[in-house]
């Protein structure tokens, strides 16, 4: 059965946008290529760090919600921590409380694009 994650990861500030792009088109990708389903994308964009990580104090923060298989977390993981690119990351399951939660926020923020 499929359950509910979300991903948020901190990619290292010297990329550029397309390199950024890149790194997300990577991991939406294997999501999707490993029986997963990606169910939202939001990019945070470059913020501070709470403290220096590898000598930065900047990171691209983006956040993906899925379902997979609880296994998969295993093997995303992995793949966060051979990418260099990547410098922190942290996925957790949703249950159906954070789910819901997950959904309306999602919906808040369709309605205040669409008055704008």
């Amino acid at each position: 059965m499929l359950k509910q994650y979300e991903t948020v990861f901190i990619a290292t500030p010297v990329l550029s946008e397309a390199q950024m792009k890149e790194a997300v088109a990577k991991y939406v990708d294997f999501i999707n290529n490993n029986g997963g389903e990606v169910v939202y994308e939001e990019d945070w964009g470059l913020r501070q760090l709470a403290y220096p990580i590898q000598h930065k104090t900047t990171g691209f923060y983006y956040l993906i919600e899925f379902k997979a298989e609880p296994e998969f977390v295993a093997t995303l993981e992995t793949q966060y921590h051979r990418d260099e690119r990547i410098i922190r990351f942290l996925t957790v399951a949703l249950d159906k409380d954070a789910a819901a939660y997950a959904e309306k926020r999602r919906a808040n923020k369709q309605a205040k694009a669409e008055q704008k």
